[in-house]
């Protein structure tokens, strides 16, 4: 791979080539951690026997790109052929593909049955994503057009991810990759860059949502040197994966960024801190940090200039607590990673005790589009105090799970039913998480929430770093706040009291509520626990883990009070206040439930009503599951 050693020919390589027709067919093939488990590499093995049966291996592109956020339909193929809309398949199985080739590359004939959205499509790109002004470089030519799941998107941070090779810097240069560095290079100074970014009003993506113009300020106004940038990509949240996708997905976007961003604070290294849970993320990293060093975009003297940045990856063993700034700079240094007082913020003292700014991937993933479109640009999409958009990890009951990327202010009613297709089985909506197992959450009443920073903490929710678990009414509440309060009672460093103690004694009492041994002053005792483990804790950990219990407590009490007062679980979840019994007039006596029994409670002639050993039954549900006549009830 030649060179590039001038910032004339970044400028030249830079500029967008990718345009909505490509000059021959193409098969886009996702190939992400998601994909991969859904099959994606035996998918795109097949699809090269496919070319090459059919004689097409010279005649068309196959790329591996990210994943495009539908993780509920993977694996997924889009073809791109001159003059015709995309199509994107999905659940492209090995037999799938060989007939895509078949008939659709070969044969001309779309397979509409298994078209996302079943084939439907509109013309005109989403709005948003031609905001670009006259002159300037628009990000968002390849928009997605395909209805439903990807309509009311309006992607920034992922604006590549699906759409480029993640492995290839010539595929992120032809679609304007770089040219963000190009012009601050060319036309700024590190004072220019903050007043961007401080203008846009972006907020940091990791769940604390400060303002990253004012950290970047922070660290540049520091005059102690060496400074550092360094990209949190800790993401432990459960269920939550937007870092890593990005990651996967479009690499150089971030290092991008954190050039961009060491120019400004005046750094000179930057690290990447990755969890070591994420091979192919890392491995694309490192890729992209070889790509870039070849090219001159990382380095001495980066693209012939005075200004010298170099990239290099530390890996986390994933503790959740290194998510906490100060905790991943104690990892960083080799030492437990636990958190310290602060102040000292990072800027000021952080990684070896030099300034240091620390951002997310979602947070860097939006630089070089501010800087090429403008602080206005970013500022007019969004809330007054929430700019721009956010990327969820839809999860849970939900029919479409997977990745989006919404503007801010959108509403939970929209991405739950509109993006997400609404709840499984024609189930009910029950309740919304929202960031993460330290987040909080919200009834059918907050449906209508506008997703910001401002309007979430208002209803007793956080965004968080943008894990969005949704809960049908089979859920139990009590069972939900046990869940994640396990969560985070195992992940505590264990460093301060209320957190380490604190947490523990709230899961005794849910533990306690949950098998029928609760009591009134219970209420008393969660509520007295939670205040003490938020006021008191060191870190964000401890400050935010009650919030699963202070929000189901203040929108589910009810749930509560059956546990309590009553002995029972309105949801039939908690094992320990569940009962089984056969009613007699739907049994028909097929000894299903009797075979199926693991403690042999279960007892009746055949062709006779059965009858359940209540005082022998430990409530598995074994029968319940397997009956075939709706005879077992749960009580």
């Amino acid at each position: 791979m030649a060179a590039t050693e001038t910032l004339a020919e970044l400028k030249d390589a830079a500029k967008p080539h990718l345009e909505m027709e490509p000059e021959r067919p193409q098969l886009l093939v996702g190939v992400a951690t998601c994909a991969n488990a859904a099959g994606a590499r035996k998918t795109r093995a097949k699809l090269v026997e496919a070319l090459e049966a059919a004689g097409l291996t010279d005649e068309v592109d196959l790329v591996q790109v990210g994943c495009v956020g539908a993780c509920s339909r993977e694996p997924l193929v889009e073809v791109r052929t001159p003059g015709e809309a995309p199509r994107m398949y999905v659940e492209v199985d090995e037999e799938r593909a060989v007939e895509i080739v078949e008939q659709d590359l070969s044969g001309g004939k779309p397979i509409v049955a298994w078209l996302i959205d079943e084939g439907e499509r509109i013309g005109e790109p989403a709005p948003h994503q031609t905001m670009a002004r006259p002159g300037e470089i628009n990000l968002f030519t390849r928009d997605w057009q395909n209805v439903g799941f990807f309509e009311r998107q309006f992607r920034i941070a992922l604006r590549n991810v699906g759409r480029i090779d993640p492995e290839s810097i010539d595929d992120y240069l032809s679609v304007g990759g770089y040219a963000a560095l190009a012009k601050m290079l060319d036309e700024m100074t590190s004072d220019d860059v903050i007043e961007v970014v401080t203008g846009s009003k972006l907020r940091g993506r990791g769940g604390a949502g400060f303002p990253t113009g004012m950290k970047w300020r922070f660290t540049a106004a520091e005059e102690e040197t060496p400074k550092y940038i360094v990209c949190n990509a800790d993401e432990g949240d459960p269920g939550a994966f937007m870092d890593r996708s990005t990651l996967e997905g479009d690499p150089h976007s971030v290092i991008e960024a954190m050039v961009i961003g060491g120019f400004a604070i005046g750094a000179e290294r930057g690290y990447v801190y990755v969890r070591a849970e994420y091979p192919l993320a890392i491995r694309r990293l490192e890729k992209a940090i070889e790509e870039a060093r070849e090219r001159g975009i990382l380095g001495e003297n980066v693209l012939g200039t005075d200004f010298s940045f170099d990239v290099s990856l530390r890996l986390g063993a994933g503790a959740f607590v290194c998510g906490e700034e100060t905790a991943l700079i104690a990892s960083m240094e080799g030492k437990r990673g636990m958190p310290r007082p602060r102040p000292p913020y990072p800027s000021q003292s952080g990684l070896w005790g030099k300034p240091t700014c620390i951002n997310n991937v979602e947070t860097l993933a939006n630089i070089a589009p501010i800087i090429l479109n403008g602080p206005e640009w970013f500022a007019s999409i969004g809330t007054e105090e929430s700019k721009g958009t956010k990327v969820f990890a839809l999860a849970g009951n939900v029919n479409n799970t997977g990745l989006i990327e919404v503007p801010m202010g959108i509403t939970l009613r929209e991405i739950i039913f509109d993006l997400g297709a609404g709840i499984p089985g024609g189930r009910e909506f029950k309740a919304a998480q929202t960031g993460g197992p330290s987040g909080g959450c919200l009834s059918q009443e907050y449906l209508d929430t506008p997703i910001d920073y401002d309007s979430l903490r208002e209803a007793g929710a956080i965004m968080g770093s943008g894990g969005l678990i949704v809960m049908d009414d089979a859920s139990c509440m009590v069972d939900i706040a046990k869940f994640f309060l396990t969560f985070t009672q195992d992940e505590s460093c264990g460093r301060c009291t209320p957190c380490r103690e604190g947490t523990r004694r709230m899961l005794e009492v849910l533990e306690r509520i949950s098998v029928g041994e609760g009591e009134e002053r219970d209420f008393e005792r969660l509520e007295r626990l939670c205040n003490a483990c938020t006021r008191a804790s060191l870190c964000g950990l401890g400050q935010t883990a009650a919030n699963p219990v202070i929000s189901t407590l203040q929108h589910f009490r009810d749930e509560y009070v059956a546990h309590i007062d009553d002995r029972v679980c309105p949801a039939h979840i908690c094992r320990a206040l569940l009962h089984y019994e056969i009613a007699p007039d739907p049994c028909v006596g097929c000894g299903l439930c009797k075979r199926v029994c693991p403690v042999q409670c279960i007892s009746g002639e055949p062709r006779e009503p059965h009858v359940i050993d209540i005082d022998a039954c430990t409530s598995c549900g074994a029968c319940y599951e397997a009956c075939k006549f709706d005879a077992i009830v749960r009580a």
